[in-house]
């Protein structure tokens, strides 16, 4: 009898790389998380998305595989093997491309981005974030 898998596959699973490569643009401070701490902004990213219908999760993987292979029209090579300086200028491109769905695919990828890396308390401390419900007067 076969065995059936009962864990929903992972929304990064596919294009984890991709993802954490364009990561890494974003938020160059991402470059030197470990593999734990990777895991960290999968999950909180992966809870955003739990209440969205899965074909979001299948365009956010769709969009993550065309930012891998659009640079080669313009560099000749995958975005993961672009250095740090064309993978800037190409995520600037795609952010400020005529097309509007490119742009709006590029916001919510770097907005999940943003959302994974500091919602984590260890990125909350080192930017002195404290969010408290006392306001500007908590801050005192």
């Amino acid at each position: 009898m076969a065995q059936v898998s009962t864990s929903r596959e992972t929304t990064f699973g596919p294009v984890r790389d991709s993802f954490r490569a364009v990561a890494v643009t974003v938020v160059p401070e991402a470059v030197s998380l470990q593999p734990a701490e990777w895991e960290e902004v999968e999950r909180i990213v992966e809870r955003g998305l739990a209440s969205r219908p899965s074909s979001i999760r299948r365009q956010l993987r769709l969009f993550v595989r065309i930012l891998e292979i659009l640079p080669l029209f313009r560099f000749g090579k995958t975005f993961r093997r672009l250095d740090p300086d064309r993978r800037t200028r190409f995520l600037l491109a795609i952010q400020d491309a005529p097309l509007l769905l490119l742009r709006r695919g590029f916001w919510g990828v770097r907005t999940l981005i943003y959302m994974g890396y500091y919602s984590r308390p260890a990125a909350r401390d080192e930017i002195g974030y404290r969010a408290t419900t006392a306001g500007w007067e908590g801050r005192l």
